[in-house]
């Protein structure tokens, strides 16, 4: 009796569908401690943000304009993800392009920090009349339970509105390090372009690329994803996913959660799913 129910329960489980593997990206703009932010500081708002990562669950997530002491606190309090890059200065003390990421779902096989200037590979170097060094930090990462690799690249632009020219330049440096990459890898870039997507810095980027905003099959939130601290967010969407490869954008998502009158940061965070072959 037992084997005649075996052999009736095989072909069944042959049957049933494999489940397709998924990535879930997230690009923050966390918003440094700034002590001029008053009831926005960030010891008011940290748990927060770790609670808005923690109910996204991203298997990775390009932050800007974070701090050393604000990404030990982040995997402090979410231990499932360890997180690197150096400041924009070449050390732990100014503002990172943090990169965190799941310890269970993914491998770190190598990675690197190059600078927006005409000498990307001098830390702390800036042109183009840029008022502050900007960079990209950077992974290549294997996904544990398939081996697949992927490259994430994750940036924040120039803030000022003078500053359109320098974007693009920021733009085409970084289109020509991709360039550089082995085909048939995919990619993602995550970022603070502080641009409106459609400008010229953003049709660079996208030159190969996809926008997981105006490609996922489900999206939600708000187009615009800076709020300055007041829930209302502007028309501009200047914080992208983008990426190049064979996967599908299932869902988009301005989040734009908060609590109290209070969220986790000056932008909303922006968070994509994709499906992958």
């Amino acid at each position: 009796m037992r084997s005649r129910r075996t052999i009736f329960l095989l072909p069944v489980l042959f049957m049933l569908p494999l489940q397709a593997e998924e990535l879930r990206v997230m690009s923050f703009n966390v918003r440094y401690p700034a002590k001029g932010d008053g009831p926005n500081q960030w010891e008011y708002r940290r748990d927060l943000l770790v609670e808005t990562v923690r109910q996204k669950n991203p298997d990775v997530l390009g932050t800007q304009e974070l701090y050393y002491e604000q990404g030990q606190y982040i995997v402090e309090k979410l231990p499932e993800y360890t997180w690197f890059g150096l400041s924009r200065r070449g050390n732990h003390e100014d503002e990172h392009m943090g990169v965190f990421y799941r310890k269970d779902k993914l491998k770190l096989l190598d990675s690197g920090n190059f600078w927006l200037s005409e000498t990307p590979e001098k830390p702390g170097s800036d042109a183009w009349g840029m008022s502050l060094p900007r960079m990209v930090t950077w992974g290549l990462f294997e996904i544990v339970s398939s081996k697949r690799k992927f490259y994430f690249y994750n940036t924040h632009f120039p803030h000022r509105s003078i500053d359109e020219p320098a974007r693009v330049k920021c733009a085409e440096l970084i289109h020509s390090r991709l360039a550089k990459l082995p085909a048939g890898v995919p990619v993602v870039i995550t970022g603070d372009f502080n641009t409106n997507a459609g400008n010229e810095p953003y049709r660079i980027l996208t030159n190969g690329y996809k926008d997981a905003w105006e490609s996922a099959g489900k999206r939600f939130g708000p187009t615009g994803t800076f709020h300055g601290f007041k829930g209302q967010p502007s028309a501009s969407r200047i914080d992208w996913i983008l990426w190049k490869g064979p996967w599908k954008a299932l869902v988009a998502e301005t989040v734009a959660d908060g609590k109290d009158g209070r969220w986790p940061s000056d932008h909303f965070p922006v968070f994509a799913v994709f499906q992958l072959p």
